[in-house]
């Protein structure tokens, strides 16, 4: 029997087309096979289950049995042609064949991308910069601020003044458009903060100035877009009454106050906010300094990226990013405007992304960093002492494949990194000066 015949093209640095011609005789083998996995389950009026000649088999079921046979030709001989040549798809092949004919050679192409090759020119002795880590007092109000407002407590304003924004006006609307009643746009006695931005824009700065027992009407205008199509941009009057302004009264944080929230001391909870506020931001802080560093290495070892792999990697951040909008709040069409606007980003993250994936490989395979049994372990074990879980229920979880694999490649990515670094200049500046840098 003869052997099987091919031929490597290099399309481009990481395009390749593999020519496959198979022999005559394995053709006709494969005929006669498939011909006959036919005829046992064939129904043929006249014959017997199984029991018709291949003649009629093959003149009844033709083209199944040469749709049949291009797929075992191609699957079988594709992955013998790889082997022979060395070769590591990075995707699925774009396959390009002939009607395959009994008894003749059969010929195919398979089209497909591979890893770029990786020559490292520099990962030792990087410049990096690192925000240098300074309490933010701002954050410390902020949290102090959102306590009291959520322990506030609503008393009547006794002053006869006007309504001012941080009030809480106590009003009647009624929205019309075009002289017809607004559908929802009624409500009585509702409690609306002014300045919360509870309604459209220009209703509370309207109320802003009314005395209580006024009437007035607001003409306004829906924004574009709005969650409802048929009201973007249209013109809307409300008529307002106010009936009454409420103020919030905050607590003072003080001993008093923190213990009914099970605090023993203002003190303490003061401590408790501290500690929450430095450890989320050292944490920000450390992850956007292996970004910046993972960004020093791809900046000094230019890589090409394969385009399946970035199409699929941008898909993946923008599902992850639609996701996490989803959450909070943000509709299908609001996020596809989202996705326009942020496009180049998203190519520009992935493209990024693959290209540092690619040299932490090399440099792990170069110093022998890569993931092993004791790193996951002691990875495991560490995540069980965070979550307070089972290290067995952990274990399982990370048994699946895709999450075994990111967890190797997140130690991998982790043990490169600190070799890294042990030769990285770091240099501790303001979070001014990052994102003056950034710009």
């Amino acid at each position: 029997m003869s052997e099987l015949k091919t031929n490597l093209e290099k399309v481009s640095n990481l395009e390749r087309r593999l020519n496959i011609e198979v022999p005559a005789a394995v053709v006709g083998a494969t005929f006669e096979k498939v011909l006959k996995s036919i005829q046992k389950q064939a129904h043929i009026k006249g014959f017997r289950p199984g029991k018709a000649p291949l003649a009629t088999i093959k003149s009844v079921y033709g083209d199944r049995a040469k749709q049949d046979v291009v797929e075992e030709l191609v699957q079988k001989h594709y992955y013998q042609a790889l082997k022979q040549h060395s070769l590591e798809p990075i995707n699925y092949p774009e396959f390009e064949f002939d009607t395959p004919i009994e008894n003749a050679d059969f010929s195919f192409s398979a089209h497909f991308e591979v890893k770029p090759e990786i020559t490292l020119k520099k990962y030792e002795g990087l410049s990096v910069v690192k925000e240098a880590y300074a309490f933010d007092q701002k954050r410390m109000d902020q949290i102090l601020e959102n306590i009291k407002n959520s322990r506030a407590t609503t008393v009547d304003v006794l002053e006869d003044r006007p309504a001012q924004m941080g009030d809480i006006a106590v009003i009647d609307f009624v929205g019309t458009i075009d002289g017809k009643p607004l559908q929802g746009g009624t409500g009585t006695d509702h409690n609306l903060e002014l300045g919360a931005k509870q309604f459209i824009e220009g209703f509370e700065d309207g109320v802003v100035g009314m005395k209580v027992g006024s009437e007035k009407t607001l003409h306004l205008k829906f924004p574009t877009p709005y969650h409802s199509d048929e009201l973007a941009g249209k013109a809307v009057d409300f008529k307002v009454t106010l009936k009454a302004l409420k103020k919030k009264e905050l607590p003072e944080i003080n001993d008093e106050f923190v213990k009914t929230m099970g605090y023993e001391s203002a003190e303490a909870l003061m401590g408790m906010i501290r500690d929450d506020i430095e450890g989320s931001e050292k944490k920000r802080i450390e992850q956007d300094f292996k970004n910046r560093l993972l960004k020093a290495l791809v900046d000094a070892n230019p890589v090409e990226v394969p385009p399946s792999m970035q199409k699929e990697q941008k898909q993946a951040l923008i599902e992850d990013m639609k996701k996490k909008m989803a959450e909070q709040g943000m509709g299908e069409r609001e996020f596809a405007e989202y996705e326009k606007k942020w496009d180049l980003d998203f190519e520009t993250t992935a493209k990024e992304m693959i290209q540092a994936g690619f040299i932490v490989d090399a440099i792990a395979k170069k110093h022998e960093l890569q993931c092993n049994k004791d790193d996951i372990d002691a990875k495991l074990e560490e995540y069980a002492k965070q979550t307070g879980l089972e290290k067995d229920r952990i274990r399982e979880f990370y048994a699946k494949p895709e999450q075994a694999q990111r967890l190797a490649y997140m130690i991998t990515e982790d043990k490169v990194i600190d070799f890294v670094l042990k030769s990285t200049k770091v240099k501790e500046v303001s979070k001014s000066e990052i994102k003056e840098s950034a710009n």
